[in-house]
């Protein structure tokens, strides 16, 4: 299950998961964090259906200050997958992090390289340019999934410079056959659910949380994790004032799901078929859509 920010697919993943006696398998990049909870939407209450609780894994595995990356989340993620099945229980991938969807069902051969933290330090001084002409002089860039955000930018970086003195492992793990379903809305309601949601959270203890989360962890650190974590850290430092964060906030968050609805159409140009469901329906007409078509695929 999957989709852009703020259409409400954690609430139908668990819906249809207390319906196939499943659980919940997270792939978002922020939610395996402890105490990063309204920042990242984890929505815990959403997990509980007419008084039962979905059980849920990948989330809060992680202490907030450690920068996880996509060769972890695979590895966690087939731990977790194996467990659920072996349980005889039916798994449930929900997330919007498309790239940690996919390492997750494609199988993807990733490379076990170690974080280098002098490296991140260095190459965090320089612009995303700079960046960029840099790993174009260690490898060929194919195509725009190393560059699309600073984060995995610095961490190709890390792994092309790694490769030149170390032999890889790589991960081996089985494409798993699976049925993809996405909630959608038009743009405008998707513009306007984002900038509401953003107006709840902001009112409802998401910069207290950045406060306490400030009193463990560094703001450079806690700017890595970008969108709500960068921009209320700049506030509480003083380098915003609140309207700017806020306006700034914004515009990030509806230019992160227009990524995320391009990462989702190269999915499909890759051969997935997403059945997107309009996401103005009621909750339980969209799982009756997703059990019919899952039952009879």
């Amino acid at each position: 299950m999957t989709g852009a920010p703020a259409t409400g697919k954690t609430k139908i993943a668990v819906a249809v998961a207390a319906e196939l006696n499943g659980e919940i398998l997270s792939a978002d990049s922020r939610q395996v964090y402890r105490n990063m909870n309204i920042g990242t939407g984890k929505d815990i209450d959403d997990y509980s259906v007419n008084g039962k609780q979905i059980p849920y894994h990948l989330i809060d595995i992680i202490d907030s200050g450690y920068k996880y990356n996509v060769f972890e989340y695979q590895r966690d993620f087939h731990k977790a997958y194996e467990d659920v099945c072996n349980r005889k229980k039916q798994p449930v991938l929900c997330g919007g992090s498309g790239m940690y969807i996919e390492a997750a069902v494609n199988g993807y051969n990733m490379p076990e390289v170690p974080v280098n933290h002098k490296l991140r330090t260095e190459l965090e001084k320089q612009s995303d340019a700079e960046l960029v002409n840099f790993l174009a002089s260690l490898k060929q860039l194919h195509n725009k999934t190393d560059i699309d955000t600073r984060k995995r930018l610095i961490r190709a970086i890390e792994i092309e410079i790694y490769k030149k003195g170390h032999a890889i492992e790589f991960t081996n793990y089985k494409h798993i056959n699976n049925v993809y379903f996405g909630i959608i809305f038009d743009a405008d309601t998707r513009r306007q659910r984002i900038t509401e949601r953003l107006e709840y959270r902001l009112k409802n203890g998401m910069i207290d949380e950045v406060k306490q989360l400030l009193e463990k962890i560094s703001a450079d650190d806690l700017i890595y994790y970008g969108l709500e974590y960068k921009f209320i850290t700049l506030y509480l430092v003083g380098k915003l004032t609140y309207d700017q964060m806020k306006q700034q906030l914004n515009i990030a968050i509806h230019q992160f799901a227009k990524r995320q609805m391009t990462w989702f159409r190269g999915m499909e140009r890759r051969g997935a078929k997403i059945n997107w469901i309009d996401g103005h329906l009621s909750v339980s007409e969209k799982v009756n859509i997703i059990k019919e078509s899952f039952l009879n695929s």
